[in-house]
């Protein structure tokens, strides 16, 4: 009996000790990819909407989260929105510590993203003469294109954001998008800047919103609280409606949920490959 514990002693301080650990790559991944996500795409916000509408503005946010998807998915699930990062704590997919460094790395990104185009914006003579003005942030009232109530654009957050970590959390198994699920995230993103542009300039993630309020010339920063909130409280709703729709994790038929491999109870990166590939295998033999 003593050898026993002996034994199991040391294992359960490896795997309290793995369960501590984030992967440095995936904080770094969510860092670059939410930077990226702002630069670019509320970058054809601020400089290109003359020229290429609400269509292009909606496009420019699918197709680089779609490219983000495949690009850094593999290594830290490409969240980039604190919101996603919520359903997958939620939906027990991550640590709750992990996303906590996701959320920083995500915020962090966002800002930095945004003071890129601040100093791009500053070589620009319209923008040096007239100031940054909305510089691409949302906003409801006389920030909103259609004057939106605070009560119509929480409403229009929320649901927005529904839908994407519902569609996330649908189409994503372990760290990163199968197949044709970055496409099915990448639409349904395009898609909801269509709807949301015109009602609030859309958010449905944190880290997009606060990064450009944070620079932006206007009363931004007032209003930027519902930004931060509605998509949070959106990010709940997806959780449920996934759970009532797919059920429960049950993690004695399918083994413990997918989790970054610094998070694998075995601590290493090896086992954690396994487990996911064995996973992965399982549940593409019961989509066939």
């Amino acid at each position: 009996m003593s050898t026993t514990a002996t034994r199991d002693a040391p294992s359960a301080t490896r795997s309290r000790r793995a369960a501590l650990d984030v992967d440095p790559h995936a904080l770094a991944a969510e860092f670059f990819g939410t930077l990226a996500l702002v630069f670019f795409a509320v970058g054809v916000a601020i400089f290109a909407k003359p020229f290429v509408g609400v269509l292009g503005i909606a496009l420019a946010f699918g197709f680089i989260l779609l490219a983000l998807v495949y690009a850094i998915g593999p290594i830290s699930g490409c969240h980039v929105n604190p919101a996603v990062t919520l359903g997958m704590v939620l939906g027990r997919r991550i640590s709750p510590l992990t996303g906590v460094c996701y959320w920083v790395m995500q915020l962090a990104g966002g800002a930095a993203g945004a003071a890129l185009l601040a100093w791009l914006a500053n070589s620009v003579p319209i923008f040096e003469a007239a100031g940054r003005g909305a510089f691409g942030t949302d906003g409801y009232g006389a920030n909103s294109p259609v004057h939106i109530t605070a009560g119509g654009a929480f409403l229009a957050e929320t649901i927005l954001t529904a839908l994407l970590v519902f569609v996330v959390l649908c189409t994503t198994h372990g760290k990163g998008a199968k197949g044709p699920a970055g496409m099915a995230i990448g639409l349904s993103l395009a898609v909801i800047h269509l709807l949301g542009i015109p009602l609030t300039g859309t958010s449905v993630n944190p880290a997009r919103a606060l990064g450009p309020a944070i620079f932006a010339d206007n009363n931004a920063m007032s209003q930027v609280w519902l930004f931060l909130v509605a998509p949070l409280a959106g990010a709940v709703i997806a959780v449920i409606v996934h759970f009532l729709t797919h059920g429960l994790p049950d993690q004695h038929k399918a083994g413990t949920p997918p989790v970054p491999a610094t998070e694998s109870p075995a601590g290493s990166a090896t086992g954690a490959a396994g487990a996911a590939e064995t996973e992965a295998e399982r549940r593409d033999k019961d989509l066939e």
